[in-house]
This record gives C-alpha cells, structure tokens and sequence, in this order.
C-alpha cells in the first residue's frame, strides 16, 4: 500500500463544515501525522500532528479540526500559536488546520490528513531467542520491512516477567528498546528470571503491527576458554563445580560460579580423569545427583549456544569420553532438591589438558540452557500466554 493514501483532498473537507473560510489567508501545508505508540496496535497514546508554518505577519493562531469519520462534519478541537499540536488517546479518523490572522479572518483548511489503519504493518512471522549471560539475542522475522520497505520505520521490543512453572507472561510489559534490524540484543538481565518477550513492527506514521508470537526465555552465566587438567597431570586443577550458593554450614552465602578444584573434592560436579592406555580423556561426574549425557551423540554442536534445552531422560553417573566439539549436559541437584541443569562444549581435548566453554542454568527446575526455538506460545497450545 502506498503512503499516498495518507492524504485527502481540502475539497472533502470543506463540503462536512458550515463555517466561512477567507480564501485571501494563506492556508498551512504539508500537514503531517505522526501516532505515539502504546504497545496495544488497536489503541495508540496519541498522535502528533505537524504542518509547515504560515509565513504572515498577520498570523495569530492556528485551529485544529478533527472528525471521527468521512461522514462527519470537522469540529474545532484546540487552538494554539505553534505548528504542531498533541492529541492524546485514540485519535479520530480525519485532521486539518487553519490560519486565522489578528483580524480574525480563517483561511482554507489545510489538506486532511486521514489516520489510515490499513498502513499497518504485518506481525513478524517468529520470533527466536539465545540465552545468554545476562541476556538474551533476539531474532525474528523481517516479514513487516519487506512487505513495505518504505513505509517501515523501527521495530519495538517488548518484554515482562514469567512464571515459568505456569507458563503466563506478567501484566508488567515494557519497551526494551527499538531497531531497525531484525535481531536485538536484551542486555543488563538477572541470570536466572525468566522474561517474555514480543515483537512489533512500527510503520513511518507510528502505526504499530499486532505483536509476533510470545516468546519465554532465561539468562543464564557462562564462560569462554576455561582450561582444566586430568587428575593424574594436575590433581588440584581437575575438578568442576558449575554453581554453589551455600557455605559450609548450610547457610546462603555467596554465589560461586565455574570454580576449578581439586579432582579428590566430593561437592564437585565433575572431574577429568586420563586413560593411562588410550590418554583419552573422560569426564567424570563426582557429586551426589549429578549426571552426564552428551546432547547430540551423533555430531559435534557449532557452539556453545546451540546446546539449547536440557534433554528429558535419564542421566548418567559414569565416566564419559570428552570429544573436542561435543556438546554435554550436566543434571545436577540444586535448591529444595530440584534439578539444575549445566552445558559444557569442549574446544580442545589433548593429552595434558582440556579448553572448553560452559553454561549454567541459576533457575533452579528450569531447562533453557539456550532457546532457539522458544518455550510453547498462545499460538502453539496455549502454554505461554500473555496475562
């Protein structure tokens, strides 16, 4: 669609009103619209209304006038000295101007400007989403800017809190920020709360698209190139612990996250032990709960990220061969007994030592190592819904 339809002609105005314009006054021109969006497409904050100024020295207001549809007569809504006026709340269908000068004399209405919600752009067609260390990256579709490339102005993403164990978004949406490509980064999140998150698309009057799908997911720490040795080259160094948040004594202390110890400690997750045969290397799970499965047995994952949601089965408690490559899911216990789930990615595996990287899920109960496809939404059972 075209933005041309945005304008209708003086003509159609002037035939709806009864009061008399002075052709001789200088009309205002080039009347523009933009709405204020409020994050609900059916309902905007209001529209800002802008046009070029009337070069008279004569002038001394302007006239606003709106009517809620074409069969109405225009009504006078405000006056004002400036050439841009505010109308909050859902805007009526049709705007012009006029010009009245010191002597009282109105000019012609101006163009009218039509609010035209066929402008509107379509929803993305998905929305994807990666965990990742207090944040989240979000991708959907591009859908709304190749449907109308011109008449695109920015995408605006949304998000609230969510109770994962329900599956219900929170009545807590905010804007986390806009862009205009198809992808953004949600940054300065809590590792550990789940977030919902939405997309809309915002046309070059401030229409706004209905939302894309809702889509749920948690950050989560993580770390790069961490090095660890097998027990019989380095014992004080061949031992993992994802995360512990208790001290000795039971009590919450403070948050320990990725820790290097020794391989003979009983509360770690992990240790690596070298087969004096083969000098192949094996991860070891060590403390009570915690088990290892490798999330593709079949092929190595391209990183760390694309070990996404931790498999539902039953995990193992015996030594497992590290593959440079391969992606590794940890189950481990964590608070009131529910399961916590950690991923690991080996980078390299040699002789001597082992390179990988790491992730953790701080929610405890909660899969998402890393969502590319997104929890169930509203459009997929019902399972994930706005509140």
């Amino acid at each position: 669609m075209t933005r041309s339809l945005v304008f209708f002609a003086s003509l159609l105005v002037a035939a709806g009103c009864d009061r008399v314009l002075d052709s001789d006054v200088d009309r205002p021109a080039n009347l523009r619209y933009r709405l204020e969006a409020s994050g609900d497409p059916e309902a905007p904050a209001g529209v800002l209304l802008e046009w070029d100024a009337v070069l008279t020295a004569d002038l001394e207001v302007y006239n606003i006038y709106s009517r809620v549809d074409d069969r109405s007569p225009l009504d006078l809504r405000a006056s004002t000295t400036s050439t841009s006026f505010h109308d909050a709340g859902i805007p009526d269908l049709f705007y012009a101007v006029t010009s009245v000068t010191t002597d009282g004399d109105e000019s012609d209405f101006s163009e009218e400007v039509f609010i035209d919600e066929r402008l509107r752009l379509p929803a993305p067609s998905f929305l994807s989403s990666t965990s990742l260390d207090r944040a989240i990256h979000l991708e959907w579709g591009d859908n709304p800017f190749q449907s109308d490339p011109e008449g695109f102005e920015q995408y605006r993403v949304y998000s609230s809190s969510l109770d994962i164990d329900v599956g219900l978004c929170g009545d807590d949406w905010a804007l986390e920020g806009t862009t205009v490509a198809p992808a953004f980064l949600a940054g300065a999140l809590t590792n550990g709360a789940p977030r919902c998150f939405a997309i809309a698309a915002e046309t070059i009057e401030g229409w706004e698209s209905l939302w894309s799908d809702i889509r749920g997911d948690t950050p989560r720490p993580d770390a790069r190139n961490v090095i660890i040795f097998p027990f019989a080259e380095d014992a004080n160094r061949s031992g993992f612990r994802f995360f512990q948040d208790l001290n000795s004594d039971g009590l919450a202390g403070p948050l320990e996250l990725g820790i290097i110890r020794p391989g003979s400690a009983t509360d770690i997750d992990f240790w690596v032990f070298r087969d004096p045969v083969t000098d192949s290397l094996f991860l070891v799970p060590e403390r009570a709960g915690t088990g290892v499965e490798l999330f593709d047995p079949v092929r190595p994952v391209e990183d760390l990220t694309s070990i996404d949601v931790a498999p539902n089965l039953t995990y193992r408690t015996t030594a497992i061969v590290a593959l440079p490559g391969f992606g590794y899911v940890f189950e481990t216990i964590g608070a009131g007994g529910l399961p916590q789930y950690g991923a690991l990615r080996p980078t390299h595996v040699g002789r001597d030592y082992m390179i990988f990287d790491w992730a953790f899920q701080t929610d405890p109960g909660n899969p998402e190592l890393q969502i590319r496809g997104g929890l169930p939404t509203a459009g997929a059972g019902g399972v994930l819904i706005k509140r």
